[in-house]
């Protein structure tokens, strides 16, 4: 089946967050040190969360020292703050629904910050669970421009994907399911297969997407960007598709 590509507006979002390397590091030591903690201690190959996190961390050049020190802190052999996670439901411009995943030592400020974006760019709050239901928990696998689409299918449904989509741009998008160890078994088998992926994340992926342009979109973005800015934000999951000019992209 064929789709609209979201992966210029995935594209946007990460390379502004390249751009801003030390933000991008703050929010990826945070999430070494929580999977550590609750996801079975500071051996990867026995602690799937933790796996996934080192991912990142190498991908974003993160220093080896700051990543081994993270992991202590995780598992209690060095002091540290100690985060939570902490996620939040609500709206930005023409209603579309935002979900905002944290990690913070200190709740009060952190919905304080994020109630202050939204509200500040026309958006609102929204209560536990208002908008979850909009989104669908997966993993996504985007393949560049020019991947053959039958050969994608073909290994990635193997591998026990649930769906794959080609979209206009040529991008073709692998859906599995939300577990660490589906994901990885669809990953490592397109890997295997000389498929290698721009974009490999878990995600909350839109069930119904709103399209949105000119000076809604731009103000969406805005949203968007203030809310990734923030160091308590790790993830900001949006419902809309934004058409935005290409330099803004």
């Amino acid at each position: 089946m064929s789709g609209h590509s979201k992966w210029a507006n995935i594209q946007h979002r990460k390379g502004r967050q390249d751009a801003k390397r030390s933000n991008m590091w703050t929010k990826i030591v945070r999430e070494i040190i929580i999977a550590a903690r609750t996801g079975g201690g500071g051996d990867p190959d026995m602690n799937p969360k933790l796996r996934l996190a080192l991912v990142k961390a190498r991908g974003a050049n993160v220093p080896k020292d700051t990543i081994k020190n993270a992991i202590l802190k995780g598992t209690g052999q060095l002091e540290g703050v100690s985060y939570e996670e902490v996620r939040y439901e609500g709206y930005g411009v023409s209603g579309a629904a935002l979900i905002i995943d944290c990690t913070t030592d200190n709740k009060v400020r952190t919905v304080s910050d994020v109630r202050h974006i939204l509200t500040s760019n026309g958006g609102s709050l929204g209560t536990e669970g208002s908008v979850a239901f909009m989104f669908k928990h997966c993993g996504l696998i985007v393949l560049p421009s020019g991947a053959d689409e039958d050969k994608a299918m073909e290994v990635g449904l193997e591998a026990g994907a649930e769906d794959v989509v080609a979209n206009e741009d040529g991008t073709i998008e692998i859906v599995t399911p939300p577990t660490i160890q589906e994901f990885e078994a669809v990953q490592k088998a397109l890997e295997d297969a000389g498929m290698t992926p721009i974009y490999a994340e878990i995600t909350m992926k839109p069930v119904n997407k709103t399209v949105l342009s000119g000076e809604d979109a731009e103000k969406m973005q805005r949203i968007i960007d203030e809310l990734e800015d923030n160091d308590d934000v790790s993830q900001v999951y949006c419902s809309a598709e934004l058409d935005l000019p290409e330099d803004e992209e």
